[in-house]
C-alpha cells in the first residue's frame, strides 16, 4: 500500500486528501479501478477491466501457463500507467483463486512487481467474502434479517451468509455481520474447463450437459445450506440475496433487453427468479457462437456462459428467494471502501494518539 499526503482539514483531511486506486486480479478478468472521495461515496475517476484468464489450466497444471502471465503482465502494465498518470497516493492490489492455488504465483507476483512496480497481496476466501460486502452494503434491504451474497467469479464462488441488525450508528444503518462463508472451487472459468473443454463451438450442449452441472453445485452448496439452516429463513421470507458478479449482471441487462451493457441501468436492480431459470434454461439451448451473437454477451463472456447460468441456476434452485439484487460493484470497490476508511481513521487524532499510547 502508497501512501502520501496527510491534508489540512475539511475537504482536505482524511479519504478527501487522496486519489485511491484498487486492482482486483481474478482468475479471468484484471479490474482497475481509481477514485476520488466524495460526500456520497467516491468518483470513478479512471477503470480498466481486461480478460486476462490467468487461471487457464490451473485446476489441471497447479500452475499459470506462460501464455496467462504474459497476457496478465500485459493488463498490469497498462494498469500501472493509469495509476501513475491519476497521481495516486493510496492503493491495495489484491489477487484470488488463481494466485491461491497456482504453485508459481510467487515467482509470478514477483516478476509483476519487477516489471510493473505493482505490489499484490494473495487473500483469503474470508477476505474475499468481507471486501465483497462491503462492496454491497448500501443495496442491503433494511427489512431482512438476513443477507445471502453470492459472487460467481472465474476460479471460485464465494457464498457470505449475513446477519442483519438495525442499529443507528451503523453503516447504512445496519450492523452487518459475517456468520459464515464457502468458496466452492467452481467458477465460470474451472466449470467451463472441467465440463465443457473440447465441445463444438457451433453445436448446442449435448442433452444433459447443463442438467448435470448445476446438479454438481447444488451439491457443493448443500453442506453449507444445511449448517446454517438458510433453507428455513428462506421459507420465512427474511432473506435478501445479492449477486455480485458479471454472471448476474449480464444476465440482468439480457432480461432488461439491453442492446449494450449500461452499468448504471443495471447496478442495484433486481431481476426476479423465475426470470433467471426461464434465460437460464434459453440459453442452455444455444451454442457458443449463438451467445456471442447476443446482445450483452458478445465473444469475450460467450464461452463461459453457460458455466455462468448453471452456477447462477444452482443457485437460485438451492435457495429460492424470490428476487435477486443486481450488484455491478466487487472486490475492487470494497479495497476502495477499507481504504477511504483507513485514511479517515489516519487522520483522527484521537486515533493517532491512541495508537501511540499502545505503542509506547
Amino acid at each position: 500500500m502508497s501512501e502520501a499526503g496527510t491534508g489540512v482539514g475539511g475537504w482536505r483531511c482524511g479519504r478527501f486528501a487522496h486519489t485511491f486506486a484498487s486492482i482486483d486480479l481474478g482468475t479471468n478478468n484484471c479490474r482497475l479501478l481509481v477514485a476520488r472521495a466524495s460526500a456520497t461515496g467516491f468518483d470513478v475517476l479512471d477503470s480498466y477491466s481486461r480478460p486476462v484468464r490467468l487461471g487457464e489450466g490451473v485446476a489441471s497444471q497447479q500452475v499459470l501457463c506462460s501464455g496467462a502471465i504474459e497476457r496478465t503482465l500485459e493488463a498490469l502494465e497498462a494498469c500501472a500507467n493509469k495509476i501513475q498518470k491519476a497521481g495516486v497516493t493510496r492503493s491495495r492490489h489484491i489477487a484470488t483463486e488463481a494466485c491461491r492455488r497456482a504453485l508459481n504465483s510467487a515467482d509470478f507476483l514477483a516478476r509483476v512487481q519487477q516489471r510493473t512496480g505493482l505490489a499484490f497481496q494473495v487473500i483469503s476466501p474470508h477476505e474475499e467474502a468481507r471486501l465483497a460486502l462491503a462492496s454491497c452494503e448500501s443495496l442491503v434491504d433494511q427489512r431482512s434479517t438476513h443477507v445471502l451474497l453470492v459472487d460467481i467469479g472465474g476460479g471460485s464462488t464465494e457464498i457470505v451468509w449475513v446477519a442483519a441488525c438495525p442499529r443507528e450508528e451503523g453503516r447504512c444503518g445496519l450492523d452487518l455481520t459475517i456468520l459464515d462463508t464457502m468458496s466452492i472451487p467452481w467458477g465460470v472459468v474451472t466449470l467451463t474447463e472441467a465440463r465443457l473443454g473440447g465441445i463444438s463451438r457451433a453445436e448446442p450442449l449435448a442433452a444433459g450437459v447443463y442438467e448435470q452441472m448445476v446438479a454438481q453445485i447444488m451439491d457443493a452448496l448443500a453442506p453449507f445450506c444445511r449448517r446454517n439452516a438458510v433453507g428455513s429463513r428462506v421459507a420465512g421470507g427474511e432473506v435478501q440475496m445479492i449477486g455480485a458478479s458479471g454472471t448476474v449482471t449480464t444476465m440482468a441487462a439480457y432480461g432488461m433487453g439491453l442492446k449494450r451493457y449500461h452499468r448504471a441501468t443495471v447496478d442495484g436492480t433486481s431481476i426476479e427468479r423465475d426470470t433467471i431459470l426461464r434465460i437460464g434454461a434459453h440459453l442452455a439451448r444455444m451454442s457458443v457462437t449463438e451467445l456471442a451473437e447476443l446482445p450483452c454477451i458478445g465473444w469475450e463472456r460467450a464461452e463461459l456462459a453457460l458455466a455462468g447460468g448453471a452456477i447462477l441456476e444452482a443457485v437460485c434452485r438451492q435457495w429460492p428467494v424470490n428476487r435477486v439484487v443486481v450488484a455491478d460493484r466487487g472486490l475492487r470497490e470494497g479495497v476502495l471502501v477499507d481504504l477511504m476508511r483507513e485514511a479517515d481513521r489516519d487522520c483522527d487524532p484521537l486515533t493517532r494518539r491512541a495508537e501511540e499510547t499502545s505503542t509506547a
